[in-house]
C-alpha cells in the first residue's frame, strides 16, 4: 500500500542497458540497508532501478550504484534521490519487486 511508504526515501538510477542496471541494483543492495522496489524498462534500452529506505541509506546506496554502473561502461544516465516523495507520487511507483507498472496490470 502506498501509505506504508510515505516518508521513506526513494532512490533511482537510470541506465543504458540491462547489464549496468543489474550491476547498480547489486551494488545498491549490498552497500546499504535498502529495499529494491522495482525496475522500469523505459524504452530505447533505458532501465530505471528503484530502491526505498531511510534517507542516509538510500543516499549511500545510490552513490554506490552509480559508481558500479560507471565501472561497467557508459551505462549511467542519471541518479536521483527524493527524500520524502509526496503522497501524490506514490501511486505511480512500483510497490513490489518486479512490478514495472506501478501495479496497474500492464506488462
Amino acid at each position: 500500500m502506498a501509505s506504508e511508504n510515505y516518508g521513506i526515501a526513494l532512490g533511482m538510477i537510470e541506465t543504458r542497458g540491462l547489464v549496468p542496471a543489474i550491476e547498480a541494483a547489486d551494488a545498491m543492495t549490498k552497500a546499504a540497508e535498502v529495499r529494491l522496489v522495482g525496475r522500469e524498462f523505459v524504452g530505447g534500452g533505458y532501465v530505471t532501478v528503484l530502491v526505498r529506505g531511510e534517507t542516509g541509506a538510500v543516499n549511500a546506496a545510490v552513490r554506490a550504484g552509480a559508481d558500479a554502473c560507471e565501472r561497467v561502461g557508459d551505462g549511467l544516465v542519471a541518479a536521483h534521490i527524493i527524500a520524502r516523495p509526496h503522497r501524490e507520487v506514490e501511486p505511480v511507483l512500483p510497490q513490489q519487486p518486479g512490478d514495472t507498472d506501478g501495479g496497474h496490470g500492464r506488462s
